[in-house]
Order: C-alpha cells, then structure tokens, then sequence
C-alpha cells in the first residue's frame, strides 16, 4: 500500500493535469466560467426559501437560505463523485490501455474536479451564512476550525464513493443510471430542505442515523451556521463513515484493480 501511495504521488502532475484539462473543457467559452458551479445552487436555494422556509421553524429566508446552499454543496459533492465516478475508467480507457500505472490515478482526476466545485459552493454558504446573520456576521469563523478536517474527511470519503463506483461500473454497466435514481429518491430521505429533527417526529429516525450524507452534514453544515464545534461522538461517526469507505475503496482496488482492464 505505501508504495501504491509513493507511484500515486509520482503521478501528480498527470492526474492533475487530466483534472484541469476537465475543468477547461467544461467551461471553454462559457460566459460563467466557474461561476455555474455558483449559479445552481443559488437557484436551488431560492427556489427551496420561497416553498420550503416555513419548515425550518421561522420561515426567515436569512437563516435558510445559508442551511440549503450548505446541504445542497455536500449533497452535490457526494452525488456527482457518484454519477462522474462511475464513468472514470470508460472515460480513461485509451490511457489505462496504454500504461499499467496504478488505477487510482484516474479516480483522482474525478475526485478533484468534483472537489473544487464542492469546495466554491461551500465558500459560498460561508459567505450566506456570515452576511446574513444579524446577531453575529462572524459566527461561521467560530467553528471552523472544527470544519476543515471534516471537509477533508468528506473529500477523502468522496474520492471512496468515485473509486466503488467506478470499479462497479466496470462490471455493472447501469451503475450510473441506479446511482442517479438512487440519489433522486434519498434527496427527500436526507435532511436538505428540512431539519433533521423532522425525520425523528415522523418516526424516521433511523433513515438519519444509517444516511451516511447527513453524518458529514452534522460536522459542516451546522457548525457553520451555529458557530458551535461538533461533539467528538457526532465528529467519530463522520470519521467511522470515511474510514468505512476508505477501507472498501482500497480493498476493491486491491481485489479488482488487475482484471478490470480486460472488462472494458
């Protein structure tokens, strides 16, 4: 394993390279550029502060609109490393036929596109969060240094979800298309629009407690928006989702990792 990690590593400038070719070609004479990754869930939460503010208890569109484009850039984060992801290795195919490096690079190339959309869209529920506070504009600052390894922890579980998904692809054609409808229908089960707490009322509980996205919601979302660090049970059990991914990516990777390239 470290020595899978030290030929990664000697490949950065390839699979960074290949992650910003993406970016370039995704937004080449775009009048937006990056700024779509902006626009979407900008739309997304005006659209949910006009139907669904009355939910949250107040109906005040300053304290939702932060909680949706927080929980609209985790989820986003999370679906597209499993969407994209499943396509990695088609895509790769020409350079994984040509070169026996590690196929760990080529999930890197996904996992980092997806990340920086992820992470412009988490800056601006930071920037929401701040200037529409009234009480205190500085509130997202109290907690964030509890945040950054939890956006980390979400990163490393999300390159997980790219790398399953890409390797069950290979074998599994629909994977896509079951991880789209998949994420359509667990969007409403998530506590996105919607505090939590709802789900406890309706007796749906569990549906939180088992949805590994609402974990990582617990140590980024709320303590941006309540300036209140995380518990170390709520920060263990984001850690215990990463690790539990992390381990099922690598043990695919070290299980399928030689035969995938005669199933594409």
């Amino acid at each position: 394993m470290p020595s899978r990690l030290v030929i990664i590593w000697q490949f950065r400038h390839f699979w960074l390279a290949l992650a910003g070719m993406d970016l370039r070609v995704r937004y080449r004479r775009s009048v937006l550029g990056l700024g779509w990754s902006l626009l979407h869930p900008l739309v997304m939460t005006i659209v949910f502060c006009v139907a669904f503010a009355s939910w949250l208890g107040n109906g005040d569109w300053r304290s939702a609109a932060p909680f949706y484009l927080a929980g609209l850039a985790v989820w986003e984060f999370v679906k597209h490393s499993a969407v994209q992801g499943s396509l990695t290795f088609l895509r790769n195919e020409p350079y994984i036929r040509q070169s026996p490096i590690p196929l760990a690079v080529y999930t890197l190339r996904t996992s980092l596109g997806t990340a920086v959309h992820f992470l412009i869209a988490l800056a601006l529920a930071v920037v929401a969060a701040g200037a529409l506070n009234t009480a205190d504009h500085l509130t997202p600052l109290y907690a964030i240094w509890s945040v950054l390894p939890a956006v980390v922890m979400l990163i490393v579980f999300s390159w997980a979800v790219t790398a399953l998904c890409a390797i069950t692809n290979v074998f599994f054609h629909d994977t896509q298309h079951l991880a789209e409808v998949a994420f359509g229908i667990c969007f409403f089960l998530t506590p996105i629009i919607y505090p939590k707490e709802r789900l406890t009322e309706r007796g749906l509980g569990f549906v939180a407690d088992v949805n590994p996205v609402v974990a990582f919601l617990d140590v980024i979302r709320d303590p941006l928006l309540t300036g209140v660090p995380p518990t170390a049970a709520v920060f263990a059990k984001a850690f215990g989702v990463t690790f539990v991914a992390l381990t099922a990516a690598v043990a695919a990777f070290a299980a399928f990792e030689r035969r995938l390239v005669f199933h594409l």
